[in-house]
């Protein structure tokens, strides 16, 4: 190696990000906008739930959040969970369509799912993602609720959906679209990936619950 990354990548390629450099900066991020925000890491757990030596570890790069606690700290902290991805080329940003070599990538390690925005970053009412599970990958260990709808289509693989502390295995070509207040929470828990498009509405003034 000479210290220039791969050439052999094709040009159009996205560039992914190491483990470690994602980590840093999530951590970054959140530090960012919670200072942005004139708020506390206090400030951040009580609107969360989470403890502060969790948000103190994520702003350090010493955990990785699941998509709940993302979640979480988006609506705590006012702003799309899509604020959390890695950043595009500016020279692919357009301002109403996203390229399939131009998405956007959110890879969280220790839960084993790779989320792909496909929607434009700026503000608006709908987010539209790519998900990838690996096998035994969930959104974490416990149920999120809010306001606004999810909705989604499984491209490949299982998924398997709990609303209301009911599982619900989804195979490939199934669908389903629930009220976000419902408590949710999703895994793969087969030993095939699986891929679903993904759709959430969230406004900024939505709080958590539960």
């Amino acid at each position: 190696m000479d210290g220039r990354g791969d050439t052999n990548r094709p040009k159009d390629a996205p560039v992914i990000e190491a483990d470690d450099a994602v980590d840093q900066r999530l951590g970054e991020t959140v530090r960012l906008l919670r200072q942005r925000a004139g708020l506390s890491i206090q400030d951040v757990a009580t609107k969360t739930g989470l403890s502060n030596g969790m948000i103190s570890q994520l702003e350090r790069a010493r955990a990785m959040p699941s998509i709940r606690t993302l979640r979480l700290l988006s609506i705590a902290l006012e702003v799309p969970i899509s604020y959390f991805f890695e950043t595009s080329d500016p020279s692919d940003v357009q301002r109403y369509i996203v390229r399939k070599n131009s998405r956007r990538l959110l890879r969280l390690t220790a839960s084993g799912v790779v989320k792909e925005a496909l929607t434009p970053e700026g503000e608006g009412q709908l987010e539209l993602y790519e998900l990838t599970l690996n096998p035994g990958a969930s959104s974490g260990t416990d149920f999120l609720q809010h306001t606004g709808e999810k909705a989604g289509y499984i491209l490949s693989g299982s998924l398997r959906l709990w609303l209301d502390n009911q599982a619900h295995l989804l195979e490939a070509g199934d669908s389903f679209r629930f009220p976000s207040i419902v408590p949710h929470m999703f895994d793969n828990p087969t030993q095939q990936p699986s891929r679903v498009i993904w759709v959430t509405t969230l406004r900024q003034t939505d709080s958590p619950t539960g």
